[in-house]
């Protein structure tokens, strides 16, 4: 007989969970620290500071989540639209 856990895939897993957030963590304290000790130097100016390409890339994320959200309330059709 299976037990419950035996179905779960390897991201459902509690344990396995919390292992995967240390990995991220770390990854991302490993390329900030990287950043920190390696010279950068920028190719606009504004772009040379510590961090640039962190925040940036949250940035991005964060933009790209709010039109997605609004392009689905714009593209939102009835339940009915097909009946």
């Amino acid at each position: 007989m299976s037990t419950p856990d035996a179905n779960k895939d390897f991201f459902d897993k509690a344990e396995n969970i919390r292992k995967l957030w240390i990995c991220l963590y770390g990854v991302c304290a490993l390329l900030a620290l990287a950043d920190f000790l390696l010279p950068t130097k920028g190719h606009f100016g504004f772009d040379g500071f510590w961090g640039f390409y962190s925040i940036l890339g949250f940035v991005s994320c964060a933009a790209l989540i709010l039109l997605s959200k609004v392009a689905g309330f714009l593209l939102k059709v009835p339940e009915d639209y097909y009946e």
